[in-house]
């Protein structure tokens, strides 16, 4: 019997580390240039890079349970087509919204950064990080702020 309980658990725990969430860009495809219809890889030695006009916000003192947004501006200054894969915060209370499309050298656009202070009482400091197909892969943006009582 125990063994068959054993045998049950082990599969249960195969199966479930095969059920990935499958809904976000592979970070290989940053690896890649972008051109305008995303099925030719770029030849030339065109590069992306992403330059924000400001990498932190504070967001002052914030009453608990207020949500806010700030919008974290960049620009392309790169070459190439500029492609963001992926957009991850430390934590659940703060929610990155970024681009799908690609964005052309020169161009501006923004990253939404949406922050829940419920419960979160003092000092804090959130990263959001950003994965493109730049050089370094990776860029850090950050909010910071205090969250005081009722």
């Amino acid at each position: 019997m125990k063994k068959l309980y054993f045998l049950i658990a082990g599969t249960c725990l195969l199966a479930a580390c095969g059920s990935e969430k499958k809904d976000k860009l592979p970070t290989d495809v940053v690896n890649i240039s972008a051109t305008a219809d995303s099925t030719q890889v770029n030849q030339t030695n065109e590069k992306a890079a992403i330059t924000f006009e400001t990498e932190r916000h504070d967001f002052g003192r914030l009453v608990d349970g207020e949500v806010v947004e700030y919008s974290f501006k960049f620009k392309n200054t790169g070459t190439g087509d500029l492609l963001i894969a992926n957009a991850s915060a430390s934590c659940g209370c703060t929610v990155p919204d970024y681009p799908k499309q690609l964005i052309k050298p020169g161009e501006d656009n923004f990253i939404k950064v949406r922050f829940d202070s419920k419960g979160k009482i003092g000092t804090f400091e959130k990263s959001v990080m950003i994965t493109a197909n730049t050089e370094p892969r990776e860029t850090v943006i950050y909010i910071t702020g205090l969250v005081v009582e009722k």
